[in-house]
């Protein structure tokens, strides 16, 4: 199985971003977590600020707070404001129960000075537009991002749901947060050796949480879709090792997702992915001399690309599992050499 590296993968969350561009918020979902703090103090920035223990450029900097994390506001003077700084460390694992993977170490909340720059608070005019477009140019920042780009996007995409829980944009910044952290978590799980294990519980779980979340404050919209959809790659095989369980059990996990979302905006890709898993069964199950599962297999590919041209005729999927069904019909391996 191969997978795509997390620099490939950065560019299409802005390319997503531009083509869907704004979903319908659940009026129920976005409820910010509690941080300690009065909501209205609460801030984010657009960019990387120093913080000082006085209102000037020239005093000894405490620290500095990267876009998307958030400081608390408690004072201006003239072009300074002055904040408390690393109020978002502990709040980030209030709902998940997992801190947020981050390379800062979490810390008490230090006072300073920052200049009054580049701060959006759940009352800034348009801010929801403005945090959400932060976020993509993060996100597509990659290959030449700086290292936390990524992680600037995760965050800033968060707080558009947590201010703005009643935007447009509250549902799909939602999702792209989750998707941004997934992507990254996702990364370091298979670059450990036992991503290459068979079963699935016998590796790091990519942290569910986030995706979660998405699914339960905005039941019924796409990007809870999303999310399950995504949720599934935890069940998948780390390697199939020739053997046809692994992709016979996944095949049944897509098929599953394609009856529970039988329209859903990743049901033809689920149906594309279980009918090359099929595909790939029939394969395996020639090269053990099981015809019997092998045709049975071949029938399930036949069933499914089926039902992919009829609810998702124009659909690439769609298209991708008919070739697929077409070279099971020849006799063309799926899996391994397809020479003869």
């Amino acid at each position: 199985m191969t997978f795509a590296p997390i620099s490939a993968l950065c560019p299409l969350l802005l390319a997503f971003a531009l083509a869907s561009r704004v979903a319908s918020a659940d009026p129920q979902a976005g409820k910010p977590p509690q941080a300690g703090y009065d909501r209205a103090a609460r801030a984010t920035l657009l960019h990387n600020a120093n913080v000082y223990v006085a209102a000037d450029a020239n005093a000894q900097k405490v620290t500095e707070v990267a876009p998307g994390h958030e400081v608390v506001l408690s004072e201006h003077s003239g072009e300074w404001t002055k904040v408390f700084a690393n109020t978002d460390l502990k709040d980030e694992s209030s709902e998940d129960d997992e801190p947020l993977l981050t390379d800062q170490e979490a810390t008490s909340p230090i006072s300073g000075w920052i200049r009054d720059k580049g701060i959006v608070t759940p009352a800034t005019p348009g801010g929801d537009l403005i945090l959400f477009g932060a976020a993509a140019e993060d996100a597509a920042a990659a290959p030449h991002a700086p290292v936390d780009a990524a992680q600037s996007a995760h965050l800033l995409y968060r707080r558009v749901a947590e201010y703005f829980p009643q935007s447009p944009l509250a549902a799909e910044a939602a999702w792209r947060s989750a998707d941004v952290r997934w992507q990254i978590d996702q990364h370091d799980v298979r670059s450990l050796p036992s991503a290459k294990e068979q079963e699935a519980y016998l590796r790091p779980q990519v942290f569910e949480g986030e995706m979660k979340r998405v699914i339960k404050r905005y039941p019924g919209t796409k990007f809870a879709q999303y999310a399950a959809f995504s949720l599934l790659d935890n069940k998948l095989c780390g390697d199939w090792q020739g053997l046809p369980k692994c992709p016979e059990m996944e095949a049944g996990l897509y098929e599953k997702y394609a009856k529970q979302f039988p329209d859903g905006a990743r049901t033809a890709q689920a149906l594309f992915n279980a009918v090359y898993r099929e595909g790939v069964a029939v394969t395996m199950w020639k090269v053990q001399d099981d015809h019997k599962r092998a045709e049975g297999a071949a029938r399930k590919v036949e069933d499914l690309a089926a039902q992919a041209r009829s609810k998702f005729p124009d659909s690439d999927f769609t298209a991708r599992a008919a070739s697929v069904a077409y070279k099971v019909r020849q006799g063309i391996a799926i899996y391994g050499s397809d020479r003869d």
